[in-house]
């Protein structure tokens, strides 16, 4: 059983890993796609995500698509 809850943990840590991972990269890829009312604001949106990675994604996520054309 030691083996099956080591698996466990360490698949546990790559889920967790490839979500702290993606979520940004997910982020950053939706922003530059997008087309916002100015330039700055996806300047802006870039930045928080790349200085705050996981709270900037989830603030973009919740937040950032209002401000889409």
């Amino acid at each position: 059983m030691e083996g099956l809850a080591a698996f466990t943990i360490i698949m546990i840590a790559v889920g967790v890993g490839l979500f702290f991972f993606l979520l940004p990269l997910l982020a950053i890829i939706d922003i530059v796609r997008s087309e916002f009312q100015d330039n700055s604001e996806k300047l802006i949106w870039v930045l928080i995500v790349l200085f705050f990675p996981i709270f900037g994604s989830i603030i973009y996520f919740s937040m950032g698509g209002k401000n889409k054309i």
